[in-house]
């Protein structure tokens, strides 16, 4: 887990271009320069807070720097995001940038940390998994505004991810879908 996290250090304030991942189609990101990622400690897989600023229209999230190339980095960004600040593929914008300090990369929602408060396997497991398939399940029960629907999603989760082998566990296991599935 340390390794996603960066030392605190200062906001970093530039200007980014908005691109479009050739190898993932329909995916945008905010490119990184090399200096910018050399004053982050010169590394990837890291977890940043990041505010988007065009014009007066400004938004903030949490996201994970990945190598692009040529020393360069990106953070993904959705498309609904670029909506909201009402720019596109090939626009600049300003980009802060700050360490994510929190735990998980993402916020927990309550009805999964409720859950996991009451079981102490289904804790244990979820704590075993790598980060990356830890926000994979935040994400994914945080994505619905409907409560009672987060907390069957946790539900589905986690109850899948108690049958898995440790270790073996695969997004289409915990969503039910594969052969060692609960539900």
């Amino acid at each position: 887990d340390s390794a996603f996290i960066v030392k605190p250090a200062a906001r970093i304030r530039f200007s980014a271009r908005i691109g479009l991942l050739t190898h993932l189609p329909g995916m945008r990101y905010l490119e990184i320069p090399k200096s910018v990622v050399a004053e982050l400690g010169g590394k990837f897989r890291i977890r940043l807070v990041c505010k988007v600023t065009s014009g007066s229209k400004s938004l903030s999230f949490q996201g994970g720097l990945v190598a692009l190339g040529g020393g360069k980095g990106y953070i993904s960004i959705t498309q609904k995001r670029l909506k909201e600040l009402g720019v596109r593929e090939g626009d600049r914008v300003a980009l802060e940038l700050q360490p994510d300090g929190s735990r998980y990369g993402l916020q927990m929602p309550a009805e999964l940390r409720a859950l996991l408060a009451q079981d102490t396997e289904g804790a244990r497991r979820f704590e075993r998994l790598t980060p990356g398939r830890r926000r994979y399940i935040l994400h994914y029960v945080g994505a619905v505004k409907n409560s009672d629907l987060r907390l069957e999603r946790a539900m589905l989760l986690i109850e899948n991810l108690k049958t898995l082998p440790e270790g073996k566990e695969s997004f289409r296991e915990m969503l039910g879908l594969g052969k060692n599935a609960k539900f």
